[in-house]
């Protein structure tokens, strides 16, 4: 989705219980395609700046997968815990438009 006002994208989402518990975060393709570039099976890593100014470097994955849908996992183990993060808390990640990869100039 497209913030005009502030000229960032951004996408959020709710958590699960299952990804509070695994510390892990899931995104179907569909949704984050445009912020970032993938291959099948490669890790990627993401630089982030959470809304205290802290940095945090988390570890994401595309899974190509015709049975549930293809998607992408970011693993944020210590983040996830620091933050004392809840089934059904929102996540939203925000992207400068100045800044053409996401992972160099990401918030949480």
């Amino acid at each position: 989705m497209e913030n005009q006002e502030q000229g960032r994208r951004t996408f959020s989402k709710r958590l699960t219980p299952i990804e509070v518990e695994k510390r892990i975060i899931l995104f179907f393709y569909t949704v984050v395609a445009e912020f970032f570039e993938f291959e099948e099976g490669r890790q990627f890593f993401m630089d982030v700046t959470d809304n205290l100014g802290k940095e945090w470097t988390f570890v994401g994955t595309f899974h190509a997968n015709n049975i549930v849908e293809n998607h992408v996992s970011i693993s944020w183990a210590q983040f996830s815990l620091e933050k004392g993060l809840k089934a059904n808390d929102e996540v939203t990640l925000l992207k400068n438009p100045k800044v053409m990869d996401l992972g160099k100039n990401s918030k949480l």
